[in-house]
């Protein structure tokens, strides 16, 4: 997987995609109990929002204890999801108790895939 950024893109220029998105993702984490679940997101979408006909939207985001342990620097695609998952209080309930990963690759499937339980 190809780690990256589309350049000249914030962390709010995602925000709105990934709000679309939030209950799909706050499911898939709940489903993560049993185990990865992935979901094919539009590519045309992450296109539209950054403006941008080429960019690298890849990224591996992974959270732990309420805390991002890695990629949240490399990508803003990463960030706004970061964002968005912190603006939920049932996400930041399911990220305080276990850790997640979270990974889109250069085909727009997003996998998430629940760590260790923390007891």
């Amino acid at each position: 997987m190809i780690l990256g950024d589309t350049a000249g893109t914030s962390t709010r220029t995602f925000m709105g995609l990934w709000s679309k998105y939030r209950p799909v993702i706050l499911k898939m984490m709940i489903d993560a109990d049993e185990e990865a679940q992935n979901y094919q997101l539009s590519g045309h979408e992450f296109q539209a929002f950054s403006g941008l006909k080429k960019g690298v939207y890849s990224f591996n985001l992974q959270v732990d204890q309420g805390r991002v342990v890695s990629g949240l620097k490399d990508s803003s695609v990463a960030q706004g999801l970061w964002e968005i998952l912190q603006m939920s209080r049932k996400a930041s309930e399911l990220i305080s108790k276990s850790g997640y990963h979270f990974s889109m690759d250069r085909t727009f499937v997003l996998l998430i895939r629940k760590e260790t339980d923390k007891k």
